[in-house]
């Protein structure tokens, strides 16, 4: 677990990666980081126009595109972190072989990068779900611990995706592939209960506790769409599966660390 101290002693180099990943990402553009919500805002239109115009399968959750914004912006966090580490370690390969330094810099420096995004939507939410459910108003602020504690599950994920990436690179197809699926059975665009009664009740629950990413977006939809209190087994469940996120990436990224530069 001490390769994330490195983001503390390291801070000035880790703060010069995240600047030149955001201003690479950013180059040119006129609106900037608010290119970040065009992604996320199609996305709800459309799936809005689907599932509550055409497919009529939205009716039983109240204020729909916002239970979708609240999903997509986790879920869009998640994913395109992901993508972004398995990359980065080959993106940085240059920079890796001709300079000793943490390398897990750049897998984080990637989930930073992914973290404004994330930000600037959960700001659109916070002034948006409060406006539009009152009940949230009270409760809103609790998604923002939950959701430092969600950075810290994807920052562990990265770093172990990374660091598996440069030893075998079929990684990052790998991840790419999973993803979509992963999306289907994740409840981004719809809720349990909607589709699986009482009598299969097992089957939603290795639904929801077998896909690591359900209760961390469960907890953070809970206080800012929901207006109560996060279920005490999602937090837990979330706490958890950070702290092992974290210790699997530095698990991983101990293992391959000595070969990263002699593999790129």
């Amino acid at each position: 677990m001490t390769i994330y101290a490195d983001l503390l002693r390291y801070r000035d180099l880790f703060a010069n990666l995240f600047r030149r990943d955001f201003q690479a990402r950013y180059k040119g553009s006129a609106l900037g980081v608010l290119w970040s919500l065009a992604n996320p805002l199609l996305l709800m239109a459309i799936y809005v126009l689907v599932f509550s115009f055409l497919w009529r399968v939205t009716g039983e959750i109240p204020h729909y595109p916002l239970y979708l914004l609240t999903g997509l912006a986790a879920w869009i966090f998640f994913s395109v972190s992901l993508q972004a580490a398995a990359r980065s370690m080959l993106d940085n390969a240059s920079l890796i072989r001709k300079t000793r330094f943490p390398r897990q810099l750049v897998p984080l420096s990637a989930v930073a990068t992914q973290l404004v995004t994330f930000a600037v939507m959960l700001a659109v939410l916070f002034v948006l779900n409060p406006a539009l459910i009152p009940e949230v108003r009270s409760t809103a602020w609790l998604a923002l611990p939950l959701a430092v504690v969600f950075a810290a599950l994807v920052g562990g994920l990265a770093v172990a995706v990374a660091a598996a990436n440069v030893i075998f690179r079929d990684v990052e197809h790998l991840v790419g592939a999973i993803l979509l699926p992963w999306f289907f059975l994740t409840p981004v665009l719809y809720r349990f209960d909607q589709f699986l009664g009482a009598d299969q009740g097992g089957i939603v629950r290795l639904l929801r506790y077998g896909n690591p990413i359900t209760p961390p977006i469960e907890a953070i939809r809970a206080p800012l769409w929901e207006g109560r209190l996060p279920r005490a087994v999602d937090v837990i469940y979330l706490c958890v599966a950070a702290l092992a996120a974290l210790a699997l990436g530095a698990w991983v990224f101990a293992r391959v660390d000595d070969r990263i530069a002699v593999e790129l």
